[in-house]
């Protein structure tokens, strides 16, 4: 194998910069990367992060098609779209890969599709 290869690319280091412990399965916007934490990271621990992958992750509020789109909320820690976007959401970041309704708690998405952005 060659001396410069790294990693499958699947997974990320995280390090939890917060002062709260980040639980396994959280989403996590990392820079442009929509992540999921793959156990407990507790404040200042460095721990590992799917960048890859579909995940049921907690759904905002409204329907979701599957094949759409979604965002990341930051600051509810929630897949859906975002009707303004702020500061650090991500936008674009998953795709929806089952449709449900309004009242569900989880939508299944597949992590970091082209395009997503953060917001500045």
């Amino acid at each position: 194998m060659a001396s410069n290869y790294h990693s499958d690319g699947g997974t990320v280091d995280y390090t939890n910069g917060g002062s709260e412990t980040i639980a396994s399965g959280a989403p996590l916007a990392i820079g442009g990367l929509l992540a999921v934490a793959l156990a407990d990271i507790a404040p200042g621990a460095t721990g590992a992060a799917a960048i890859e992958g579909v995940w049921h992750l907690p759904k905002a509020s409204g329907a979701v098609s599957q094949g759409a789109a979604v965002d990341l909320d930051v600051s509810t820690g929630k897949v859906g779209k975002v009707g303004t976007p702020a500061s650090g959401d991500l936008v674009g970041c998953a795709v929806a890969m089952e449709t449900v309704a309004s009242g569900a708690a989880t939508v299944a998405v597949k992590l970091n599709v082209p395009g997503a952005e953060v917001t500045a």
